[in-house]
């Protein structure tokens, strides 16, 4: 399931990421383009990082709470997680591409991705009890420890940095569609779903590469606020942050569950 919200992360914020590198010196087209930072703003307020911080709680609120709906109605988890799983790749697509439509887009990617969570995480906990609040704990843990690191510049992101990331992200995001084409002829991508070591430390690989995808985001909305960039940009890294911590918690309910599998 975790391949879909890896796909999305991967196709759909590394453009977003690359207009704050575009004046670095890089080769990568992704990151030359700059328009929605640097969009010229005649009226109306500038974006700010209290209001990145506000819009973001608002989002996670959203999808939290169509997350408990579709947790209370197993019933229904077949569908919700086919609309979740569809609309909330639509609405993400055209957030991204089209940025002055993210303070629609971003709440619709919220709740739309809240009903698919709270499906998959039913299934999960029901097979693993316990393992939902033990990868929402890890999640938000990973979140403030690279919170710390950025601010404390432990961590510099530097163009190197970006590519590598991005690189890594485009990586995860292609062998895990061939592993969803393989998988509907019946044969699967070797060690990525199994529960040995080696699978193990593959999943443990791509959380790290999720992790290091909050400094990227964190990086763009520090570059957006000192540009001044349109206030629509506060929804945008907002929904950007919520890709990033959807796709870092699913892999988190993957790791947790392969080293649960060994017992």
């Amino acid at each position: 399931m975790g391949s879909c919200y890896a796909g999305v992360k991967a196709v759909a914020f590394c453009p977003g990421k690359g207009y704050v590198w575009s004046t670095m010196d890089t080769s990568n087209p992704l990151l030359k383009r700059q328009s929605a930072f640097t969009a010229s703003w005649a009226h109306g307020d500038a974006m700010s990082l209290q209001g990145v911080i506000n819009k973001t709680g608002i989002l996670l609120l959203m999808c939290m709470a169509t997350a408990a709906f579709a947790w209370t109605h197993p019933d229904l988890s077949g569908p919700l997680l086919l609309v979740g799983m569809l609309g909330g790749l639509v609405a993400c697509l055209v957030g991204t591409f089209k940025p002055t439509t993210a303070p629609v887009a971003a709440p619709i990617y919220a709740l739309l991705e809240g009903l698919a969570l709270g499906a998959i995480s039913r299934v999960v906990q029901q097979r693993y009890p316990g393992i939902v609040v033990n990868a929402m704990l890890l999640t938000f843990g990973v979140l403030g420890l690279m919170l710390m690191l950025y601010t404390s510049r432990t961590i510099r992101v530097t163009p190197g940095l970006v590519k590598g990331v991005i690189a890594a992200t485009a990586a995860v995001m292609l062998v895990y569609l061939v592993d969803m084409v393989m998988n509907m002829f019946g044969a699967r991508v070797p060690f990525i779903n199994e529960t040995g070591w080696v699978g193990i430390g593959i999943s443990l690989l791509i959380v790290g590469i999720a992790a290091f995808n909050l400094l990227i985001d964190f990086a763009v909305i520090e570059s957006g606020v000192s540009q001044g960039s349109p206030k629509y940009m506060e929804w945008y890294c907002g929904m950007a942050l919520l890709v990033t911590l959807v796709w870092l918690y699913l892999e988190m309910l993957r790791l947790l569950a392969k080293l649960r599998g060994r017992d």
